[in-house]
């Protein structure tokens, strides 16, 4: 089925001095401009294009590929604001609008903002909305701790910072476990720290377990040999410390090293853990 705001493969059907058309089923034909038609490009070609509204809400192709297409998620930057809403751009000649009731908070120009692209059906314009939690599912049945899931960061909040899980479903990484800069429109790989007992999911940045815990031990042993035998990183030493080495949580190192003292590997003195 040929679907607006997703690419398709349309065949050609006819060629103008403006462009070719290509057949595209229910909607009909619809126009390829000039400028975006593949060279050698003849009658009974296959293309694949983007269809998307011109400036007078007609159906039109592009070979050019948007930032993102309809049913997903993604950071746009708004290039205007006025009396319709705000306007992203998204990598096409006609900007993508965000009415102002589907705007989370009031949109600036200049500034970006994580939008769900969607097909409003009673007037058949895409558009977008930063009210994510309109379209994605907040419960987190079906997903196991410890998964690995691709995170977009969607907003800052007091508690830290709500994720869009795989384009699918939102979730909330606490600020204590972010022990990176993360910023509205990164992407990052993380996982599933837990699913609660209301359905809501629980994020995280590291793995965590055993298995992580003993390649932890072998990277401090490892620093420790290459050091002298010595460290400063200690229980007085900040997360922001420890990551910078380890790249892992200061609850993680200390579990590590816990571990490392139980087996009579190290020693801990104030202001620092020795090699034994």
């Amino acid at each position: 089925m040929v679907e607006l705001g997703k690419f398709n493969t349309l065949t050609v059907t006819k060629q103008v001095a403006f462009g070719v058309y290509l057949d595209a089923g229910e909607l009909g034909e619809i126009l390829l401009p000039r400028l975006d038609v593949p060279a050698d490009c003849k009658i009974g070609d296959s293309i694949e294009v983007f269809l998307y509204m011109d400036s007078e809400d007609r159906p039109i192709a592009t070979t050019r590929r948007p930032r993102a297409q309809v049913g997903q998620c993604v950071s746009l930057q708004v290039v205007q604001v006025n009396h319709a809403g705000a306007f992203l751009d998204w990598g096409l000649p006609k900007d993508l609008l965000v009415p102002f009731s589907e705007q989370r908070v009031p949109m600036r120009e200049g500034q970006s903002y994580v939008v769900h692209i969607y097909l409003d059906k009673p007037s058949g314009r895409l558009v977008a909305t930063s009210r994510l939690e309109n379209w994605l599912n907040e419960d987190g049945t079906g997903f196991e701790p410890m998964q690995p899931v691709n995170l977009l960061i969607h907003a800052r909040t007091d508690m830290g910072f709500k994720a869009v899980i795989n384009q699918t479903h939102l979730g909330l990484i606490f600020k204590t476990e972010v022990l990176q800069p993360l910023r509205v429109g990164q992407k990052v790989k993380g996982y599933i720290r837990r699913v609660r007992e209301d359905g809501r999911i629980d994020l995280c940045l590291q793995l965590q377990g055993q298995e992580v815990r003993d390649d932890l031990s072998e990277k401090i042993l490892a620093h420790l040999r290459d050091n002298g035998g010595v460290s400063s990183l200690c229980d007085h030493s900040t997360p922001e410390d420890i990551y910078a080495v380890y790249k892992v949580s200061k609850g993680n190192y200390k579990k590590a090293v816990g571990t490392l003292l139980k087996k009579k590997l190290i020693a801990i003195e104030p202001d620092r853990i020795r090699l034994v």
